[in-house]
């Protein structure tokens, strides 16, 4: 079995870690049972203390809470996570005065939010992880999410970013209650 050679057992994984470069903040590594991947992080790297539009990715357990995808751009992931189709109307709560600030909200296209269907496709496929989210608390970062990257691994506005393969590899593995350790 080719996964197994590359690190994968059978079982599902219960938890995940990231862990950032040491030539780059920005750019880091994701382990899965025994395999690594690159990836990108926030550009100010991987943050103690979070707060909203610092660019870092938090230093923290991370549980995962779901899987959005785009099914006009891809099949259904296999997973054991929740499963959400994303939709034109789908956005997340960057407004920390708003009183849905962190939570996915539905939005008529065009408004400036954080929208889920992005002409790119760095959003084809997006894990939420669980920042802030309970209790949220204004002001310390909304949108923490495992998404694609961009070519080169340039980096995020402080989520985790890994190659597509990753992502049909990995999601069908993990466990229904998996965590990233972010160091």
């Amino acid at each position: 079995m080719a996964l197994a050679r590359a690190g994968f057992r059978p079982r599902n994984l219960t938890s995940l870690r990231v862990f950032a470069s040491v030539h780059d903040r920005r750019k880091g590594f994701l382990v899965a049972g025994g395999a690594v991947f690159p990836c990108a992080l926030g550009r100010s790297g991987i943050r103690t203390i979070k707060r909203e539009g610092d660019g870092g990715t938090p230093r923290t357990h991370l549980p995962l809470r779901s899987v959005f995808y785009r099914a006009d751009r891809l099949a259904r992931p296999r997973s054991l996570l929740p499963l959400k189709r994303i939709g034109p109307r789908d956005a997340w709560c960057d407004d920390q005065t708003d009183r849905r600030y962190n939570r996915l909200i539905d939005r008529p296209p065009g408004e400036a939010e954080e929208r889920l269907q992005r002409e790119d496709h760095l959003y084809d496929v997006i894990v939420e992880l669980g920042w802030n989210d309970r209790p949220v608390i204004r002001g310390r970062g909304s949108a923490i999410f495992w998404h694609l990257a961009r070519p080169g691994f340039t980096p995020t506005a402080g989520c985790v970013a890994v190659e597509g393969h990753v992502f049909a590899k990995v999601l069908p593995r993990l466990a229904r209650h998996c965590r990233i350790l972010v160091r």
